[in-house]
């Protein structure tokens, strides 16, 4: 159980919480315009996005408000990226397969 905290230390966590969410919503943004993602790591955002997901289940468990909020949010951009990243990893994958490999092309 969550310790009883005032009413400033609730608004802190939910002023933290903002800046941290709203700071994925750019990389989203960027991301739903461009088509290239080449610079984003898979490993990387699988991996936030499967933390961010579980920091929601936390906050579930333990009743914390900016927790659960700050985490729903930003699992929704962060997982626009994530499918984005891995669209852009399995179309590889199929041009990959049908390629022949020939001196020309290095292989």
């Amino acid at each position: 159980m969550a310790p009883a905290v005032g009413p400033a230390v609730t608004a802190l966590g939910y002023a933290a919480a903002s800046l941290t969410t709203l700071s994925f919503f750019p990389q989203a943004i960027k991301t739903l315009r461009g088509a290239d993602v080449s610079g984003i790591s898979l490993r990387t955002y699988g991996l936030l996005t499967t933390g961010i997901a579980a920091w929601a289940v936390y906050g579930f468990l333990l009743h914390d408000g900016p927790l659960i909020v700050a985490n729903l949010i930003t699992l929704l951009p962060a997982s626009v990226v994530l499918e984005r990243r891995i669209q852009a990893q399995l179309r590889l994958g199929h041009r990959q397969k049908g390629r022949r490999i020939t001196p020309r092309n290095g292989g």
